[in-house]
């Protein structure tokens, strides 16, 4: 899951991305209000993380300009402010859920995941192919009935390819989903973690289609 967290207090921002990216989510930064509407209405977000103070255009402005251009993606406010009023426009303008600062990161960790429960996902819970069941609930992936015991960034890779098993998906596709823009390293580093998953799941449960990308086989 992609996650967008737009805060302008950098030590914070950076902070709580490190977090989240240790929980298996890729994580977008920016620390501007103008820039944060334009990532939150161009890119696949499956969860904003917006503060209200910031410069070019504020939360409750965001917020406002990405509901009525029709984005649904579940909006975390987070704000030093502690009014009820301010809660309360916040909720108003489109926010999903509201957090006042300082606060748990165990607590703000705890709403990401309500928010992403919420969320209507057609998709199902369990995506198969074949005997592979991938359960992008609990995040466990099963073999027939043995568990394979995945990392945090093999689960996100597969579950991109079990999404759209038999059909081929592109490195730069799954780079963008499970990697952040930010990530400057090798992209080869897909290919690190699709050959990790042939060691795990069979070699040749996954193909490599020459230029164009990987394919879960569907059998």
């Amino acid at each position: 899951m992609r996650l967008l967290i737009v805060e302008d207090e950098k030590r914070l921002a950076l902070s709580l991305a490190a977090g989240l990216r240790a929980e298996g989510y890729a994580v977008d930064v920016t620390h501007d209000g103008l820039d944060g509407l334009r990532l939150a209405g161009t890119e696949a977000y499956d969860l904003v993380v917006l503060d209200i103070m910031l410069p070019g255009m504020n939360g409750y402005r965001v917020c406002a300009a990405l509901r009525a251009a029709g984005h649904d993606v579940p909006v975390l406010m987070l704000t030093a402010k502690d009014g009820e009023y301010d809660e309360a426009e916040g909720l108003d303008t489109g926010a999903d859920d509201y957090l006042t600062k300082p606060f748990s990161y165990v607590v703000l960790l705890a709403r990401v995941r309500a928010l992403l429960r919420r969320r209507p996902r057609p998709a199902p819970a369990v995506l198969r192919a074949g005997d592979l069941g991938v359960d992008t609930g609990s995040r466990r992936v099963h073999l027939g009935e043995a568990e394979v015991v995945l990392t945090t960034k093999e689960f996100a890779v597969l579950e991109q390819l079990a999404a759209r098993a038999g059909e081929v998906v592109s490195k730069a596709e799954i780079l963008e989903h499970v990697w952040d823009f930010a990530y400057e390293g090798d992209p080869n580093i897909v290919e690190v973690y699709v050959s990790a998953l042939r060691r795990k799941l069979g070699a040749d449960r996954i193909s490599t289609v020459r230029g164009a990308g990987y394919r879960l086989e569907a059998r």
